[in-house]
């Protein structure tokens, strides 16, 4: 089982993932999108990831807006893992072109 990190451990690595935010019970990032397709695109792209990796994320679409939502449950909050998943998912909404609401996550 992974361990669930402590505060400053996250707050550290949540500096390299833009737009990502959260506490150390869940993680949550919204990327916007050009077209509702471009932010559907996304949605197959992260669940091959996440079965990679048996992880599996909370996704929401909402016409242009994607939300995801990170928590490893067998540790009771955000381990490694959640990190990780979220680094993948950045790069492909970056690949669509998708935006956080602090901008262009490049």
């Amino acid at each position: 089982m992974s361990r669930r990190l402590d505060d400053d451990e996250l707050q550290r690595q949540l500096t390299n993932l833009p737009g990502w935010r959260g506490s150390t019970d869940h993680l949550m990032c919204s990327y916007r999108f050009g077209s509702y397709l471009d932010g559907i695109a996304a949605v197959p792209r992260v669940a091959v990831e996440a079965e990679e990796m048996n992880h599996h994320p909370d996704i929401d679409i909402r016409w242009r807006r994607v939300n995801f939502t990170l928590s490893t449950h067998d540790a009771g909050g955000v381990t490694q893992l959640d990190i990780e998943l979220a680094h993948r998912i950045r790069l492909i909404a970056e690949e669509l072109n998708g935006q956080t609401d602090e901008g262009i996550i490049s």
